[in-house]
């Protein structure tokens, strides 16, 4: 689907969201085929015409200016992410009949290595765009994953995906006491991704899987709805520190298309604190032993033999 097709499926979806009632509309009484505003009506909210806004959420028009969209952002109420995607899906496709270029591999620079090993006492993890785990800290694979390979995000072939993992992985659902708050905020970041890089075949491949294999995502995929969602609470039922409650941080690059950093922190004195200082040393013990010179040494069993 190309962006204007991805815009008229936004505009319609966020239309049905309106009622008239929401906007200050009167009905008197009239019965109506759909809950949400007719075209005709979203139009005169926008103050352009209704014929010219049918051509645009239909596809059919490729010329809109920043000020009409601007409009059409204000009568739907977007929000300023909205309100940005609403922008990116209108922008003017490239011309060319090629098919998207598989996109080149992520990986994590020096300076971002090195901004990951300052955060020694927070769980922090890097995650690429399409939400595949690049790297994480000791504490980032216990608090996060500690069910998965601790060395998994070296290996692109074997890279978690977190989107997978909160929508397909019994363990992380079970992580989240709020299952669906946190499922929101990944297909809400998932929209705002696909909007600004519509030709990449592998988020689109991502979000198709989810969509074939999960319900609750398809669900919420067909919602249309934007979040940025940047800083968030989140209780945690963490299977070897208990519940705790965590603060979820992204950091972007100045950038803001490379990866990005979450860190996980706890108010002080808190219990959740006390809880990720628990984790830090369960995760510092667990390591000491995965590299212990016996752990590491190569085993010569007296009893191996060999057959033919």
């Amino acid at each position: 689907m190309n962006e204007h097709g991805r815009l008229a499926d936004f505009l319609q979806a966020r239309r049905g969201l309106l009622r008239p009632e929401d906007v200050g509309l009167p009905t008197y009484g009239e019965r109506r085929r759909v809950p949400g505003l007719r075209r005709e009506e979203l139009a005169m909210l926008a103050g352009i015409s209704a014929p010219y806004y049918t051509r645009l959420e239909q596809g059919q028009s490729r010329n809109a200016s920043r000020e009409v969209l601007d409009a059409i952002a204000n009568a739907l109420r977007l929000d300023g992410s909205e309100r940005a995607h609403l922008h990116a899906l209108a922008r003017t496709p490239r011309r060319g009949g090629s098919s998207p270029k598989r996109p080149p591999a992520e990986r994590v620079g020096p300076a971002t290595r090195a901004l990951l090993a300052a955060f020694e006492n927070a769980p922090a993890i890097v995650l690429g765009r399409r939400t595949d785990v690049l790297a994480w800290n000791r504490q980032g694979h216990g608090l996060f994953a500690g069910h998965l390979d601790p060395d998994a995000p070296d290996v692109p072939a074997r890279r978690p995906n977190m989107a997978r993992l909160v929508f397909l992985d019994a363990h992380t659902r079970e992580l989240y006491a709020d299952w669906p708050a946190k499922a929101r905020a990944v297909v809400g970041n998932l929209r705002l991704t696909a909007g600004h890089h519509p030709d990449d075949p592998l988020l689109a491949g991502l979000i198709g899987e989810l969509t074939m294999n999960s319900p609750e995502f398809a669900a919420m995929w067909a919602d249309h709805r934007v979040l940025a969602c940047d800083v968030a609470d989140y209780e945690m039922r963490h299977p070897t520190v208990g519940t705790l409650t965590v603060t979820q941080q992204t950091l972007r690059s100045p950038e803001g298309d490379g990866p990005v950093l979450v860190v996980a922190t706890a108010d002080p004195g808190s219990p959740s604190a006390t809880a990720l200082t628990l984790l830090s040393h369960v995760t510092a013990r667990s390591s000491d032993v995965t590299t212990s010179p016996e752990t590491t040494r190569p085993r010569h069993d007296t009893d191996t033999r060999t057959t033919t």
